[in-house]
């Protein structure tokens, strides 16, 4: 007991050894560092901030991130002297990388974990955790992903403690040994408003649902799209969920015993994640829940673990989708908006689960009904998010199109007939013109 003791008191002594303030913890940075932080939640944002701050006396750092919360450097006169590499871009980040200020790296979430050991260089890493422990450990919280493989190639390993951010269980734990420099923080952390549920979103959520079977194994993403299906999966059974995100709909799902995970042939009985964004009831729900754990990415988000379960249900959203089933999801055109994420891991594990089905969801136009977001084929420079290989229903508030294992004319039958009715004429003499009916 005594040596319990001992060991409890070393880590709190190691503890308050290593707090200061984010403007200490900022000045560690030097010219020419590469720093990576967390998506999303994650990002600390107290050091963010400072190292912001202090730009103008740096030069050629560069920071990879997925997800950012901090404008202050997305800024053209930040790029000279701090430049981000965005995973997957933001409101925050999205104009920086469309000017250029920001540069954007393609990749499959499941592979970032990798992309850092093998590509980048990390100085310093950052992070928001959880509060430690008696054993001198604290949780990356709401964002595992890639957090704990940066914070182990880190020469520097910079945490910002919150203690609203919940404990979590999984494969998620940094040890005080890890880490350089402690900033405490109780500011409030990032959430969103959970929008009402619009007419087209509930039809598509109507739709998807119908086809859910009880025991599916679910992967959804955070919008309007998802808490429609959450909202219409309440009265199914033996749910199981296995997703990159985890989000208030599946609160719901969880608390009104529809999901159980019981009908898993992975990590049976829990629910699986590899970040979180959402309300303060997500967040509280999340802490000490033995029932949840979160896994790096490269594990949850690997598309043969998540093939591993049966009858897994992918549902993703997208912004346009030509006539043969490309969908592109993350760009307008050139213009960069998003990311590819989780989609394409996900598609790709539903397509290898035994009764798996992935849904790609849209509603049928854009700018207030006068552009179709089912085309001929895609706009010049679109970045094609799933391929046609992979994609397998998509779903528009007109209904259902069966695209896997159907023919080029097929599905562009299937396709026109879920188009907004504004725009199937045009649709059917394209698919004429190149042959497809």
């Amino acid at each position: 007991m005594e040596s319990v003791i001992n060991a409890k008191r070393s880590y709190e002594k190691e503890y308050r050894q290593k707090v200061c303030s984010p403007e200490e913890a900022a000045a560690a940075v030097k010219s020419g560092d590469y720093l990576c932080f967390p998506i999303s939640v994650g990002e600390p944002t107290l050091f963010v901030r400072a190292l912001a701050a202090r730009k103008h006396e740096l030069e050629g750092v560069v920071i990879n991130q997925q997800h950012h919360l901090c404008p202050d450097y997305f800024t053209e006169d930040s790029a000279p002297h701090i430049k981000v590499n965005a995973w997957f871009t933001s409101h925050v980040s999205r104009e920086a990388v469309q000017k250029g200020w920001a540069d954007f790296v393609p990749n499959y979430f499941h592979e970032v974990p990798k992309l850092l050991r093998e590509y980048w260089p990390v100085d310093v890493a950052g992070a928001v955790v959880s509060p430690m422990d008696e054993h001198g450990y604290f949780t990356c919280s709401l964002s595992v992903a890639y957090t704990m493989e940066a914070v182990k190639k880190a020469k520097k390993v910079v945490v910002q403690v919150n203690p609203q951010a919940p404990r979590t269980h999984g494969n998620c734990h940094i040890h005080i040994s890890e880490v350089d420099h402690i900033i405490e923080c109780d500011e409030p952390l990032a959430s969103l408003t959970i929008p009402p549920i619009t007419p087209v979103e509930e039809a598509i959520g109507g739709y998807i649902s119908e086809l859910v079977e009880d025991g599916s194994c679910l992967q959804l993403g955070w919008g309007g799209i998802p808490n429609s299906v959450c909202k219409a999966l309440l009265h199914k059974k033996d749910l199981g969920i296995h997703t990159e995100l985890l989000s208030d709909g599946m609160v719901d799902l969880m608390l009104s015993g529809a999901v159980n995970n019981s009908r898993k042939q992975t990590h049976t009985g829990k629910t699986v994640a590899t970040f979180a964004l959402g309300t303060s009831r997500l967040y509280e729900f999340m802490n000490e829940n033995p029932r949840i754990e979160m896994h790096p990415v490269d594990y949850v988000n690997y598309p043969h673990n998540i093939g591993k379960n049966d009858n897994v249900v992918s549902i993703n959203a997208t912004l346009e989708v030509d006539l043969l089933g490309q969908c592109c999801s993350e760009s307008f055109g050139h213009l960069q908006y998003s990311g590819t994420g989780g989609q394409a891991d996900f598609v790709r594990g539903s397509n290898i689960s035994n009764g798996g089905k992935g849904f790609i969801t849209t509603a049928s136009t854009a700018k207030n009904g006068t552009i179709s977001r089912i085309v001929p084929t895609l706009a010049p420079g679109a970045s094609v998010t799933t391929g046609k290989n992979d994609v397998d229903y998509v779903v528009t508030e007109f209904g259902v199109a069966k695209l896997r294992g159907q023919t080029a004319r097929q599905r562009a039958i299937n396709l026109i007939n879920i188009a907004h009715p504004d725009f199937r004429g045009e649709l059917t003499e394209a698919a004429r013109r190149m042959n497809r009916i």
